[in-house]
C-alpha cells in the first residue's frame, strides 16, 4: 500500500530546504565575486553545469540532462595572476561531511592544489558562520576532528572564517587590506 511515510516526507523537506540554502549561499557568492570582478581584484566566475538538450518541445521548452558530474562550482584568478577554485557548501545543520564533495570535484580541486592554486570549499552553516578551509585540510577531517565532517567551529579553526559584511563575504586571502582599498 502507498500511504504516508513521515521519514521520507522529512527528508525529502530537508533535502528541499537544503538545495535552496544552497541557491541562496550561490548567489550571495557571485554578488561577492562580482564586487571583486569591479574593484579590479579577481575574476571568479560560477561554473557553468554541463546540461545537453535531448529533445526540442514547443513554447521554448526541452527535455535535457546533466551531461557529467559537477565540477567545482568556482573558478577564476585573483590579482597578480593565482588561480582560485572552490566549491560551495552549505547547511542548516550543524556539520558538513566531507562526502559532500563528488569524486570529480574532489580530483580537481586536488589537482589544482598541487599546481598551486588557492583550492578548497566555502561553507555556509545556517548563514551566521563562513569559512573557507582549504581543500587538504578539508579531506583530512578525520584525522584532525576524529570524525569525517566539519562543524562550523572546525573549520574556522583549521580554515579561515570568512566575514559577511554589506552583502558580501570577504574570502579572498588578505581580505582587511583588500577590503581599506575597496570600500
Amino acid at each position: 500500500m502507498n500511504g504516508y511515510n513521515r521519514e521520507s516526507a522529512q527528508a525529502s523537506r530537508r533535502g528541499r530546504a537544503n538545495r535552496d540554502e544552497g541557491a541562496i549561499f550561490e548567489r550571495i557568492i557571485s554578488a561577492s565575486c562580482e564586487y571583486y570582478r569591479t574593484a579590479g581584484l579577481a575574476d571568479i566566475e560560477k561554473t557553468p553545469e554541463p546540461f545537453r538538450i535531448t529533445r526540442q518541445l514547443e513554447q521554448g521548452k526541452f527535455i535535457g540532462h546533466f551531461a557529467k558530474k559537477a565540477q567545482p562550482d568556482f573558478q577564476g584568478c585573483i590579482k597578480g595572476g593565482q588561480s582560485i577554485v572552490f566549491d560551495a557548501k552549505a547547511t542548516s545543520t550543524d556539520k558538513i561531511p566531507t562526502s559532500a564533495l563528488t569524486d570529480v570535484q574532489r580530483e580537481i580541486l586536488l589537482r589544482r592544489d598541487l599546481l598551486g592554486a588557492i583550492s578548497g570549499v566555502l561553507m555556509c552553516y545556517g548563514f551566521k558562520t563562513f569559512a573557507f578551509v582549504p581543500i587538504q585540510t578539508f579531506l583530512n577531517a578525520k584525522k584532525l576532528n576524529g570524525h569525517q565532517h566539519w562543524t562550523a567551529d572546525e573549520a574556522c579553526q583549521y580554515g579561515s572564517k570568512v566575514e559577511y559584511k554589506g552583502g558580501r563575504l570577504r574570502f579572498l586571502p588578505d581580505t582587511q587590506r583588500i577590503y581599506k582599498i575597496g570600500e
